[in-house]
């Protein structure tokens, strides 16, 4: 039994339980069967008797002391009728009349208390003739006085025959309902069959405990959708991610997502490798259907993994601007591997006062890149930044101009970390140079409160109609090249919102003339080092 499994089980538990039931109906079918012969059979006795001891024929025989009628009357009534017996007795219960005729004269064996007070009653009864059931009434003079009783009955051996008339029926019904419970049990098992894959309870359970581990153990986040789009399962890594409660089990509705988010997991659709945006967070997404083993193929739902990509999305940002600097250096490294050839030919030619003219003004050119970040902006990773975009602009023929407050005189970031500056100022001038049509400003202020990032561009700016989207993942107005798809399109804006909202900063953008975008973010409140702890003298 050890070896059965949970749908073999469940047959033979539920045959079992059917063929209790059928017993415990046939049992109690049996039992109506009986007590409603034995009643009928009652009532029709009653019946008999009564109309016997209604019949005037039994009443004047009866004041007039004819015993030779009412016996001839009483075998009429008999053979008529079917009943067993006809007895009319006289109230100190002297039999007047019987089957046997050698009974006649000798006391009726019976209760006749209840007809003697008036009232007609049944019973079941030992007599002469074997155990009966018998109905005993009283026999009334024209003055309703009681001058004789009426018993008459039939045995029991015949009302046995009369229920017994009835088992057929009752079998059948039975075997019905036996053979109906019997398929009904085996359609279930086979329905549990399938379901279960045949296997045992304690395969179940330990397949369950492995399963509900590793739901919980794994680094990414998993999440399992119904049919309905409902939230069936999720481990404690998609809680965290997705900011939803712990220990989620149970058909539960979507939490409030991002827009592109929620669409990916409510429309069930395959995707691979999706990067989606939550308030703080930059997220991989995979999802495929749950589909079961051929040859059903049925669709149970989907199952999507969620991998934490904010740590790796900071670091590439700032390996793009390392590698923009690096780009930006390489281009410069040409440029002035030309420049030089320029002026070794003016000096090899004779000309060195246009030789020293031209190595001024390059010179010249160099330093005032210099003056305007080196000087102005205190932070390494956010000059590197700038480094490589003020190149950028330089090949994109775009004039970069950056600006530094003067109430702070260096810009130093104000304390908020290097990666999200890099995230915000990068995404922000590259989102002004495609817009742009020759001109980019950038202002940077580090104020007590707050640190305020501006950048200016002198494109068409943004139309009011779809300022509201702007921030949302996969909007862009660019156009796609080649009937291809920009990469990374509809990326750079939402990182910069994500990035803000995650500081507690504020993001604002108008649109006359151009596109002006402008981030404060919070100055963080200075970290507090504990006090050393100083001995005290007693």
């Amino acid at each position: 039994m050890h070896q059965w499994s949970l749908a073999r089980r469940f047959l033979l538990a539920q045959l079992a339980f059917i063929l209790c039931v059928s017993g415990g109906i046939g049992w109690g079918l049996y039992n109506q069967a009986e007590e409603n012969t034995y009643a009928e059979t009652g009532q029709r006795m009653l019946a008999v008797a009564g109309t016997v001891a209604a019949s005037g024929t039994v009443r004047s025989a009866v004041e007039s002391s004819e015993p030779e009628v009412l016996q001839v009357y009483a075998r009429d009534v008999m053979d008529r009728v079917g009943v067993d017996f006809v007895t009319i007795m006289d109230t100190d219960r002297t039999r007047l009349t019987h089957r046997n005729p050698d009974q006649i004269g000798k006391p009726y064996i019976g209760s006749v208390d209840q007809a003697l007070a008036g009232e007609s009653f049944t019973e079941t009864y030992t007599g002469t003739l074997g155990p009966s059931v018998r109905a005993i009434t009283p026999v009334r003079d024209d003055d309703g006085n009681i001058i004789a009783l009426v018993a008459a009955g039939i045995t029991v051996d015949r009302v046995g025959i009369a229920r017994d008339a009835r088992l057929p029926e009752l079998f059948a019904i039975d075997a019905l309902a036996l053979a109906v419970g019997a398929v009904a049990a085996y359609l279930l098992s086979r329905y549990l069959r399938r379901v279960t894959h045949d296997l045992r309870p304690g395969e179940l359970a330990h397949m369950f405990t492995f399963y509900d581990s590793a739901l919980h153990s794994v680094r990414d986040g998993l999440l399992l959708h119904n049919n309905r789009g409902q939230l069936v399962l999720y481990n404690d890594e998609a809680a965290g991610l997705l900011g939803l409660p712990p220990g989620g089990s149970g058909p539960q509705q979507l939490p409030p997502l991002p827009g592109p988010l929620t669409e990916l997991l409510r429309s069930g659709r395959d995707a691979r490798e999706e990067i989606h945006l939550t308030g703080e967070r930059v997220l991989v997404v995979n999802q495929s259907a749950a589909v079961s083993a051929a040859p059903q193929r049925r669709r149970y739902g989907t199952v999507t993994t969620l991998r934490d990509h904010t740590d790796v999305e900071s670091l590439t940002g700032e390996l793009a601007s390392l590698r923009t600097l690096a780009d930006a250096l390489s281009a410069q490294t040409h440029e002035h591997a030309n420049r030089v050839h320029t002026l070794v030919s003016l000096i090899e030619l004779g000309r060195s006062g246009e030789a020293v003219r031209f190595a001024t003004a390059d010179l010249e050119q160099s330093q005032q890149l210099n003056d305007e970040v080196l000087a102005g902006v205190e932070e390494p990773a956010v000059t590197a930044l700038l480094m490589g975009k003020a190149a950028q602009a330089r090949e994109r023929g775009i004039d970069l101009h950056i600006e530094v407050a003067q109430t702070c005189g260096r810009f130093t970031g104000g304390g908020v970390e290097p990666v999200e500056l890099v995230t915000i100022i990068g995404n922000l001038l590259d989102n002004a140079f495609d817009a742009a049509d020759g001109s980019v400003s950038l202002l940077l202020d580090t104020e007590e409160t707050h640190v305020l990032i501006e950048v200016q561009d002198d494109g068409p700016g943004v139309a009011p109609t779809i300022l509201e989207h702007i921030f949302e993942q996969g909007f862009s107005t660019k156009e796609p090249g080649d009937g291809r798809a920009l990469a990374g399109r509809g990326i750079g804006l939402a990182l910069v919102r994500q990035a803000v909202t995650r500081l507690d900063g504020d993001i604002r953008v108008s649109s006359e003339p151009g596109a002006c975008f402008s981030v404060q973010l919070p100055v963080p409140a200075p970290k507090r080092t504990p006090a050393a702890l100083t001995d005290v003298a007693p």
